[in-house]
């Protein structure tokens, strides 16, 4: 090796780069297997039962000024929970809830919608249990209470919106978020959905919302488990939310969810900054993880320790390949449209991971809401769908599917 080194010294320095961002993706991926096969083990346990009642929770839909979006997400909440509240930037119009507009004067450390979410926590009234919070486009499903702990994930499905690219990039992350699983054994779960959380009342005030962040679901639970020893439980439910509905919107999305993760890092402790950083270069360079099986079979024999170097990184080709299996099986797609999907994963991994690097390189500061789309549009693009099926769902139910050991046949339509 030494020799090697000597005779071909920027030679040595480009196999050294290979191997260098190789092991870090190894990690990354070596990891998420050993969440989802070990560290899951037991997570069942927290979904058996639900301890709290729909009594005991207030439903907060936060909002700019999507009224017939956010008229939907409120059609979609059990009529046994009656206290139902929209938090919106501008007056709507929204039957079956009470919205409330957030003041132009109201100023706190927070902005955009962690400053809305932080005026109703301060100006809203709730004596509940629990405050569930949801996006403007989430749909409940399946939901029947809340388990006992400071903080219940609800697991989201995004819905087709239009576009397939974008479509088949969130079945692809889907299926690395079964990583959930195991975060209930983590001290600080490695990211949270805002679009359908549940926070204890008494958790929330004692923490706040008042961080400049834009990240402020993920912001809030490693706040809040720095400051206490938190209880976070999952929920199974698969709350409908929208797929973004162009590539564009998809791109800016994962551009401003890196950039507010790299931003709120430091949060973290020490003995997380490995794990965490690493998981950063995964995503942002997955694309690229071909491209070094591409470089050490170009070149065989060129350098010491190459073969094992192609091995190795086909390997982790192959992990790119189990993260949409693992998309298509929660999305329960049918056998037959398995090979469909993973034909298309470097495709979606591509995409998925664009707006990631574009965000590495040049983060943004601000927030930037992703543009969803009216309901009726939902239903003209999905077959299984029929007009008002949307308007007319209880969230206590599925949205398509009666039960979830159906297997959907059509590639879009779920």
């Amino acid at each position: 090796m030494i020799p090697f080194v000597l005779e071909n010294p920027f030679l040595a320095v480009v196999v050294a780069g290979l191997w260098i961002t190789l092991l870090l993706y190894s990690f990354s991926s070596v990891w998420w297997l050993l969440e989802v096969l070990v560290l899951s083990y037991g997570w069942q346990q927290s979904t058996d039962h639900s301890d709290w009642e729909f009594s005991d929770i207030q439903v907060r839909v936060l909002t700019i000024n999507a009224e017939n979006v956010v008229q939907a997400t409120v059609n979609s909440v059990p009529e046994a929970i009656d206290d139902v509240r929209v938090i919106a930037e501008t007056e709507i119009d929204v039957d079956g809830a009470d919205v409330h507009v957030v003041p132009e004067d109201f100023e706190c450390a927070a902005t955009n919608k962690g400053r809305a979410v932080e005026w109703a926590r301060r100006h809203i009234e709730a004596d509940h249990e629990y405050v569930l919070y949801l996006d403007e486009d989430t749909l409940m499903t399946g939901f029947e209470g809340v388990p006992d702990a400071d903080v219940i994930q609800f697991t989201e499905k995004p819905l087709y919106t239009g576009s397939r690219l974008a479509y088949l990039c969130e079945v692809f992350r889907i299926g690395y978020q079964y990583e959930q699983l195991a975060f209930h054994r983590l001290r600080y779960p490695l990211y949270a959905w805002g679009g359908g959380v549940a926070i204890r009342q008494a958790i929330e005030d004692e923490i706040t919302w008042d961080v400049a962040t834009i990240t402020e679901d993920t912001n809030f639970i490693w706040r809040a488990a720095d400051n206490r020893d938190l209880s976070y439980q999952l929920v199974d439910a698969r709350f409908r939310n929208q797929a973004p509905s162009s590539l564009r919107s998809l791109v800016r999305q994962r551009r401003r969810w890196i950039s507010g993760t790299i931003r709120d890092g430091s949060l973290l402790p020490v003995s997380y900054w490995p794990l965490y950083y690493t998981r950063i270069i995964a995503w942002t360079f997955s694309p690229f993880v071909p491209l070094l099986v591409v470089a050490a079979y170009l070149f065989p024999g060129s350098a010491p320790s190459l073969e094992l170097y192609g091995t190795i990184s086909l390997a982790l080709v192959t992990i790119l390949f189990v993260y949409t299996f693992a998309g298509v099986v929660g999305y329960r797609k049918h056998p037959l449209l398995w090979p469909v999907f993973l034909l298309l994963t470097p495709v979606g991994v591509l995409f998925h991971s664009l707006g990631a690097l574009w965000g590495l390189f040049r983060p943004i500061e601000n927030f930037e809401v992703t543009e969803k789309v009216d309901p009726t549009v939902i239903e003209d693009v999905h077959d299984s769908v029929e007009q008002g099926d949307i308007t007319d769902h209880d969230g206590t139910k599925r949205l398509i599917r009666e039960s979830a050991a159906d297997y959907q046949s059509d590639i879009f339509d779920d």
